[in-house]
C-alpha cells in the first residue's frame, strides 16, 4: 500500500510539473505579445505570482472553500448515526483519523472528500445519496472517499485544480483584453512604423493560440490525474469493505438517478466527486465515457468481476479481464493478500425505501435548525427555526408543548 502511495505521488508530481510548464509558458508568451521580447520574463513572473497566491489560498483554506462552495453543513453523530458509524468503520479499516462529516442538502446523489492531509480531511455526502443507498452501498461510497484520503489524492487534485484555474484565469484576462481593449492594437500600429510590427503581430498570433490551447492541454492533464485515481479508489474501497457489490450497486443507482445535476458543482471541483456531477436529468448512460471520470459502466463491470478476494491484486485481475488493457496498479502493489469477500449485511437485505426517505427529510430538517418535539400521543412535532412562538399545540391530542430552541 505504501508503495502505491509513493508511486501515486511521483506520477502526480510529474503531471503537476507539466501543468506548471503550461502556466509559465503561457505567461511568457502573453508577456512577449504585450511588451515585446523583453516582456517574456515579466509575463512569466506574473503567471508564477498568480499560481503562488492561489496555491497558498488552497493550502490554507482550500478544503473550507470547497465545502462552502458545495453548501456542505457539518453534522454530528446525533443527526445521522448510520453515516457516522459507516465513516468510523472505514476510518478504522484504513488506519486513518476520523474525518469530519458533512451533508449537502441536494437531491443529486454524490460525495467527495477534501483536506490537505488525513488529519484535516472531511467527507461530504448529499442528502440524495443518503436517501437512495442502503448501508452496504453507503459503505462502498465512503470506502471510496476514504481511499482517496489514504492514497494522498486530495492534496494533489486540489493543487492541480488551482493550476488549472490559474491557466484559465490568465487566458481569459488576456483574450478579453484583446477583445475589448484598444491599447494593444495601437501599440502594434506604432511598432509597424519602426519596422517591428511584423514580429509583434506574429507574437500576438502565437499568444492568442497559446491562450486558447493552454487551458485545453492543462484540463486534459487534470483529467488524466483524476481518471486513474478513480480506479485506484474503487480498488481501495473493495479492500476496505470486502464487498465490491456494495460500491457497484451504489454507482448503478447514482448513474440511473433522475434528479437534476448537483447545483453547487463546477468544472474545477468535478473530479473531486465520486461520479461526474455534470449530468442533466435523463442524460445518464452507463456506456457514456465521461471526461473527468472513467466510464461508470466499466467501473461497475470491474467490481462485479471480482470473485476471488478483495485484495488490490484481485481488483487488478478484474480490471485486466474487463478492459483488456494493462493494469492501473503498480507491480509492487500486486502482492497477493488473503482478504476474503463478505456477504451482504442483514440491513441491506431488508431495505425500506419509504422509511429511508422520511429519515433523510428529518436529517435535513435537523441540519437546518428544526426543533423536534415528541408528544405523548406518538406524534413528532417538527418546529421550523423561524417559529416565533414560545409554545406549540399538538394537532392530534391538542397538548401544549414549550418550544426550547436553545
Amino acid at each position: 500500500m505504501w508503495e502505491l502511495i509513493r508511486i501515486n505521488k511521483r506520477n502526480s508530481i510529474i503531471l503537476l510539473a507539466l501543468m506548471a510548464v503550461c502556466l509559465v509558458g503561457l505567461g511568457a508568451v502573453i508577456g512577449m505579445a504585450i511588451n515585446g521580447p523583453d516582456g517574456g520574463m515579466l509575463g512569466l513572473m506574473i503567471a508564477t505570482g498568480i499560481w503562488v497566491i492561489l496555491t497558498l489560498i488552497s493550502f490554507s483554506s482550500g478544503d473550507q472553500i470547497m465545502l462552502a462552495a458545495s453548501n456542505a453543513v457539518p453534522v454530528t453523530h446525533d443527526v445521522n448515526p448510520q453515516l457516522f458509524n459507516v465513516v468510523e468503520e472505514m476510518s478504522i479499516a484504513s488506519g486513518l483519523p476520523m474525518p469530519k462529516v458533512y451533508i449537502i442538502n441536494d437531491p443529486a446523489p454524490n460525495a467527495f472528500a477534501t483536506g490537505r492531509n488525513p488529519q484535516s480531511a472531511s467527507v461530504a455526502v448529499t442528502a440524495g445519496l443518503l436517501a437512495k443507498l442502503n448501508r452496504d452501498e453507503l459503505q462502498g461510497v465512503v470506502g471510496h472517499e476514504m481511499s482517496h484520503i489514504l492514497h494522498r489524492d486530495i492534496l494533489f487534485v486540489t493543487l492541480a485544480g488551482v493550476m488549472l484555474g490559474s491557466v484559465a484565469l490568465l487566458s481569459q484576462v488576456f483574450l478579453r483584453g484583446m477583445m475589448y481593449g484598444g491599447g494593444s492594437r495601437r501599440r502594434y500600429s506604432a511598432g509597424e512604423g519602426k519596422g517591428g510590427g511584423g514580429a509583434m503581430v506574429i507574437l500576438l498570433i502565437i499568444a492568442i493560440a497559446a491562450a486558447i490551447l493552454a487551458p485545453i492541454v492543462t484540463q486534459l492533464l487534470y483529467f488524466a490525474l483524476s481518471r486513474r485515481r478513480e480506479y485506484l479508489a474503487d480498488a481501495g474501497a473493495v479492500r476496505l469493505t470486502r464487498y465490491p457489490e456494495g460500491l457497484a450497486n451504489a454507482l448503478e443507482k447514482i448513474a440511473n438517478d433522475h434528479a437534476p445535476q448537483l447545483a453547487s458543482a463546477n468544472k474545477v471541483t468535478a473530479p473531486m466527486f465520486i461520479v461526474n456531477p455534470f449530468k442533466k436529468m435523463g442524460e445518464w448512460n452507463l456506456s457514456d465515457l465521461t471526461s473527468t471520470h472513467p466510464p461508470i459502466s466499466e467501473r461497475i463491470r470491474i467490481l462485479r468481476n471480482i470473485s476471488q478476494g478483495a485484495s488490490l491484486k484481485d481488483y487488478s485481475d478484474a480490471f485486466v479481464n474487463v478492459t483488456k488493457s494493462k493494469t492501473v496498479m503498480p507491480a509492487s502493489a500486486l502482492t497477493k493478500e488473503d482478504i476474503a469477500l463478505r456477504e451482504a449485511s442483514a440491513e441491506a437485505k431488508t431495505e425500506q425505501k419509504e422509511k429511508q426517505l422520511r429519515q433523510v427529510g428529518d436529517i435535513m430538517r435537523k441540519v437546518n435548525g428544526f426543533v423536534f418535539l415528541a408528544c405523548a400521543c406518538g406524534m413528532t412535532l417538527k418546529i421550523p427555526p423561524n417559529y416565533a412562538g414560545a409554545t406549540v399545540e399538538c394537532p392530534r391530542c391538542h397538548t401544549v408543548h414549550n418550544v426550547n430552541k436553545a
